[in-house]
Order: C-alpha cells, then structure tokens, then sequence
C-alpha cells in the first residue's frame, strides 16, 4: 500500500502487535511504540519487519502519522490522549481500539486540535483469533467521508466485516454480547478454585458443552485481566448486566434450595420463550455435542452426570430480565459469545435436557457445592465492577489465573482449535 502515508500504532499489547503486523504485511508503512523500557525489546521483535518502525515516545509517533490507532487500556485512555493527543500531525485522522467507546470518544473530543479527524474502531475478537471474517466496528464520530474511507482501506487488510454503529450503539451492544458472557466465566474459574477443582481432573465436567465452560474460562483467564475491566467497570450496560446476572444466579439457586421446582420451572419457561420464543422448533442448532466432544482435556467418562447447568439457566434469565434478544447482536458477536449462545440454546431447545435440568436442580445435590461457590462468585464480581475498583477487579482475577496457570498452553492450544471449528459452523448464522 504505497500511497506515502503511514499509520501510527500507540500501545503495543498483544492487539497492538497483532495489528502492526497485519497492516505492514498489507504494505503500509507503521509507526509503534509503546512505554519507554519496552522500546529495546520492541525493536528487537519488529527487527525483521522494515515496514515497522518502533519509536521512542507516543509524539513521535503522533507527529509523523497521518492515522493514529490508540491501543491502550480503556482506564487510562484520557491521560494517554491528554498526554500525545496535542502532538498529532495537522489534519490526521485519530481512533482507538477499547472496548467502551463513551470514555475514549470523550478523551479525543477534549485533548485533540480540533483539526484532526475521529474514526474509531473495534475488532471484536482478541489476538489470537484470525481477524478474517470477524466483526469490525468502525465509528465515523467527526470524519469527513474521505478520512473515512481512507480507514476502511487502510483496515480492509484484516479481512473482517466492517459494521458501522455510533458510539452509543457500539457500548449498548458490546455490553449485550459480551458483559454477562464474560461474568459467566469468570465466575466459573472463582468457583472451580474456591473448591480446589481442576475441572477436566473431575468425571462430570466432561464431556459435552462441559468442554466449553472449561475451555473458554481458561483462555479467558490465560489473558489480561484489563481486557475484561475496562468492559465491565467502564460501560455502565455492562455493569446494570452484569449485576442483573448475578441476581438471576442469586434467585434461580434459592428456589433450587428451596425445593420450589414448579416455580423454577414456570420461570425458566418464561425466559426460554422471551429469549428464543418461535426459533425453538426450527433452525439448526449453533453447536452439537459431537463437535464439542472433540476438544476435552480430559478422559470422556461412558456416563455423564446430569448437571442443572445452572450458568446457562442464568444467562437466559438475565437476558429475558432485560428485553436482550441475543440474536439481534450477531452480527456484532464475539467467538466467545457465539460459543455461549451457542450452548445455551442447545440446552434450551431441546425439551428433554431442559426438563431433566431442572429435576436434577431440584432433586440432585452433585453440583450443589459448587452452584453455592459460583453463587458467591457471580455475586462477589458484580460488586467489584458496581465499585469501579480496578484494583480489586485485578487482584481476584490474577489469583484465579496463578491457580490455573499450568494449564493455559495446552487449554490454549485446545481452545484455538475448538474455536477455530465451531466459527466455522456458526459464520453464517
């Protein structure tokens, strides 16, 4: 792509590396950096790619770049912009890459000359994941159509579908597709460490849609915990979900405790037909147990224990809660959400898991430790996030991920696999 101009990438995380490389193996001529004591290792990296050059400091980088991609922690986004924001070349075109687009787009309007151009963007899907055929957000907030389409050429090299949304369509829908899913998980790796469980050591986490909630708790925890943070704590969608979603944990495992299995049952009914309403006896389903067999880190037992899946009956309660119909937002959807929608639509459409769900709910005390720690759980992350403490939000995240540290390289390998089929089966849904 050699039409004289360049791109600047400030913040070389793992998204910011993935994007410099994609777009220097397009032709186009990138500008990087990142904090001043990563800068040696940063060029030691890159050494072999001419077409990216890693500077100094974020005004370098602003200076001589005629479209700038900010990739940096939505918590600290307005003291970056505030500090490099002034620098930025005469007439350049500025965006971001977080995940909560009110806090970013507010930071541009206050520290950049009024001169320059705000394009926005959002891949949704993390670095590991190949950006071909995946969602593109891209937010045209104060862009003449040139500036605009110059960003669409510049991006057309990661292969994705570009979806255009404002700025308050892109945090309503990220926090629909991608709050609850990930409190969901997290909340399962809280609970497996509060019993001392590695899941895939234990019979009745095999198997199945098990695979699923092991597998992807694991690559969720085997990232950054501010991937997650900035999300949750800074979109307040996210959080009004998130807090909804523990309530529904709260309330379905009371009536489960309780023994109140008509009232359960009348409940979950009420959220099967609000969320999948008339697709229940058509279409084909996102997932099949056949595909998820194929990805388990342990051994498949011949008989599964019945689980009252208590996570999924939650999200779908969640979901009706707040009027989310989460095939709305498939076209903004993350691998991970897919993945969820995916098997919970494949316990509730079908009559007989669901039914048998319930019963074990009501009659069967296998699980019930555990429903009572992820409880806490779901509980306790709701409370961070409705805090908006970082700090504390980071602190139970990394311990959580230090307990099921050894196990990330072969759940990552196993995930990008399982990932990796099941979009193949879902790309056109």
């Amino acid at each position: 792509m050699d039409d004289g101009k360049s791109i600047g990438i400030i913040g070389m995380g793992d998204m910011g590396k993935m994007y410099a490389r994609r777009l220097s193996d397009a032709g186009w001529k990138v500008n990087a950096c990142d904090l001043p004591e990563k800068y040696d290792a940063l060029v030691e990296e890159f050494r072999g790619r001419p077409k990216v050059e890693i500077l100094r400091s974020g005004h370098l980088v602003s200076r001589c770049s005629d479209y700038i991609i900010y990739s940096v922690e939505a918590k600290n986004i307005d003291s970056v912009v505030k500090a490099f924001g002034p620098s930025t070349k005469l007439g350049a075109i500025v965006g971001g890459q977080t995940s909560c687009k009110a806090p970013e787009i507010a930071a541009f309007e206050k520290h950049l000359p009024s001169d320059v151009s705000i394009v926005s963007c959002h891949s949704l899907h993390g670095p590991g994941v190949d950006p071909r055929g995946q969602p593109l957000v891209l937010i045209k907030h104060r862009a003449s159509d040139e500036a605009f389409a110059f960003v669409e050429k510049a991006l057309s090299c990661l292969g994705s579908k570009h979806v255009y949304l404002t700025r308050e369509q892109h945090d309503r829908i990220t926090a629909d597709t991608q709050a609850v899913t990930h409190a969901a998980f997290l909340s399962m790796g809280a609970a497996w460490m509060a019993n001392n469980q590695f899941p895939w050591e234990t019979p009745r986490y095999i198997g199945g849609i098990e695979n699923v909630k092991i597998n992807i708790t694991l690559r969720i925890y085997a990232n950054k915990w501010h991937v997650y943070a900035g999300l949750a704590i800074l979109n307040p969608d996210a959080q009004k979900q998130i807090k909804q979603y523990a309530e529904s944990v709260t309330e379905l495992y009371k009536l489960m405790l309780a023994g109140h299995k008509e009232e359960l049952r009348e409940r979950i009914m009420k959220a099967r037909e609000a969320v999948f309403g008339g697709r229940r006896q058509k279409g084909e389903l996102l997932l099949r147990d056949e595909v998820l067999d194929r990805f388990s880190l342990g051994e498949i037992p011949e008989e599964r224990l019945k689980n009252n899946h208590l996570s999924l009956l939650a999200i779908v309660d969640c979901w009706w809660k707040l009027g989310i119909v989460p095939y709305d937002h498939m076209i903004c959807s993350t691998p991970l959400f897919r993945m969820w929608l995916g098997i919970t639509e494949y316990l509730f459409r079908n009559d007989t898991l669901l039914e048998d769900a319930i019963e074990t709910a009501i009659n069967d005390n296998t699980f019930r430790a555990d429903d009572l720690e992820f409880t806490f759980a779901a509980r306790d992350w709701s409370s961070r996030v409705s805090l908006g403490h970082f700090d504390a939000y980071r602190e139970k995240f990394e311990t959580i991920q230090k307990y099921f540290e050894p196990r990330f390289p072969e759940a990552t390998k196993l995930g990008n696999e399982m990932i990796r089929t099941i979009l193949e089966k879902t790309r056109q849904a």
